[in-house]
């Protein structure tokens, strides 16, 4: 089944170790146009820029490990309304 959430926060698949790089992306499910992202990690905010809908961790350490989501603004033809995308860990 496909996830019906208007954002989806994308992580790569790959198997991250320590050290590594890991850029979380979010983004829309269809073609809307997502602004003003926030990154979250266990519900805390990360304090990221509201530009873009990238997040690099580098270089990654034990802390990193948890939970994260974003929340943006998502704009479809007819209406901007703030998202979360639901956690991935």
């Amino acid at each position: 089944s496909c996830p019906t959430d208007r954002l989806v926060l994308q992580v790569s698949a790959q198997e991250l170790l320590e050290g590594n790089t890991v850029t979380l992306r979010c983004r829309s499910q269809k073609k809307w146009e997502v602004t003003q992202v926030r990154f979250y990690h266990e519900e805390k905010d990360l304090r990221g820029p509201l530009k873009g809908t990238e997040l690099s961790l580098s270089p990654l350490q034990l802390h990193h490990s948890g939970r994260y989501r974003c929340r943006g603004r998502v704009s479809d033809r007819y209406s901007q309304r703030w998202q979360k995308s639901t956690l991935v860990a």
